[in-house]
This record gives C-alpha cells, sequence and structure tokens, in this order.
C-alpha cells in the first residue's frame, strides 16, 4: 500500500493514547539530551570518517565546503524530539558560526527510529522531492514545526499544507508517498548508518571519525569543534 494511503489508513499509529505511546518511545530510543559546556559528552565510539563521507543510497544532504577541517555528519529523524531541539537551539548558530564560515562540513542523514514510522518517513521523503531539488530548508521547517504535524490525528492533511508552501502541488505531494524507490532508499540510508557506524538513536553525530549520541547544546557541540580545528 502506497505511503500516502497508509498516513490515511493507520490512525492507530497517528493519534490518540498511541501517538502519546509513540512519542515517549522516540525520547527513550534517542540519544542523551547535553546542556551547558561542562556537560560536553564524551564520544561513545570511532569511525573510520573517509567511510562515512562516501556516497551512500542517496545523495548528499550538506552545507558548507566539504574541504573543511571539520566535518559532521548527522543521523536524525523528523519525528525525534531531541532532534527538533537541536534544530530549534543549536543548528542555526553553529551554521552561523562555522558552518558559513567555512570551518565545517555538516551532511544530515535519514533514520527513521522504528520503520513503523510513517510520519517520519513521509516528512524525509517529502523533503527529497522538494521542486527544485533535496530542501534543507524545508527540513528544518518540519523540524521546527515538529508539534503541528508529528503530534496531529491528521498527519497527512498537515504534511500536505506545510509541503505546498515549499512549492508542493497535490499531484506532487501523492507522487513523491507513493515512491517506493524513495523508501528502499531512506531504508538503505538508515540501515548503512546502523550496521556500518553504530548509530542506534538519534541524533548521533558523526564527528571527524568520533561517534556522540545525543542532542548537544551550541557550547557542547562547540567545545568539540574548537578542540579540531
Amino acid at each position: 500500500m502506497p505511503l500516502s494511503d497508509m498516513l490515511m489508513t493507520k490512525r492507530h499509529l497517528l493519534g490518540g493514547v498511541a501517538l502519546t505511546a509513540f512519542a515517549t518511545a522516540v525520547v527513550s530510543t534517542s540519544g542523551t539530551a547535553f546542556g551547558a559546556a561542562s556537560d560536553v559528552p564524551k564520544s561513545d565510539g570511532e569511525v573510520e570518517m573517509s567511510d562515512v563521507l562516501k556516497p551512500g543510497a542517496l545523495p548528499e544532504m550538506a552545507l558548507g565546503d566539504p574541504n573543511a577541517k571539520v566535518k559532521i555528519v548527522e543521523y536524525m529523524s523528523t519525528t525525534c524530539p531531541h532532534c527538533a531541539h537541536f534544530a530549534a537551539t543549536t543548528f542555526d548558530q553553529i551554521k552561523t558560526k562555522y558552518i558559513d564560515t567555512g570551518k565545517v562540513y555538516f551532511a544530515i542523514r535519514e533514520f527513521p527510529i522504528d520503520p513503523q514510522d510513517l510520519p517520519a518517513y513521509a516528512a524525509f521523503m517529502l523533503v527529497r522531492c522538494a521542486p527544485n531539488g533535496p530542501s534543507i530548508p524545508l527540513l528544518e521547517t518540519f523540524m521546527k514545526q515538529q508539534e503541528n504535524w508529528a503530534r496531529v490525528q491528521d498527519v497527512r492533511g498537515a504534511l500536505l499544507q506545510i509541503s505546498k508552501l515549499a512549492g508542493f502541488t497535490q499531484e506532487s505531494f501523492e507522487a513523491c508517498l507513493t515512491n517506493q524507490k524513495l523508501v528502499d532508499d531512506v531504508n538503505s540510508v538508515r540501515d548503512r548508518g546502523s550496521k556500518e557506524f553504530g548509530v542506534s538513536g538519534t541524533p548521533t553525530f558523526l564527528i571527524n571519525g568520533k561517534r556522540y549520541a545525543g542532542d548537544m547544546s551550541v557550547e557542547a557541540m562547540s567545545t568539540i569543534i574548537d578542540s579540531m580545528l
């Protein structure tokens, strides 16, 4: 069944008590939230960054200079509350301070927490199907408005309204959510992160060969970046 139809028929995944339980599960399986600079997270493992940066099933969604000294890959889910908190409180300042100044290359990859998390898949797919190509601005909108679409009963309708602001029509919206290859590619990105790089929750950041699990404040991420410059 196409994802667009599943979003309409599987209301038990999207509303009421089940939604509350789902949201709780996401929080419990996501990484720890880190606050002030004194709480800078320790790396929970190492990865080969040259392997991380190799092309995957989908084109990289990235900002900054690919030759920057510090390279960050974030694995995230569009329905993850910790990811939304990072997007709302940390990412913009990191972008201004490091990405826009050529010090950091920052890539974002899909990691739906649960294969049955239909809203997460739908949002990721719409970001990939944006009229002018994969759209980080649309992704940022979904993250900053997460409560307005991921926590409502009519997820499909809420996503459609946001997507129309990015240039989608009803037809292009439906076409995107019935693209099975795109679903498979999102799963491939997720599976690669899990199997090859040890990603198990969101957000997870791979920074110059070190893996950090959990939300981070501006101070915490800045401390890590500064130590690598």
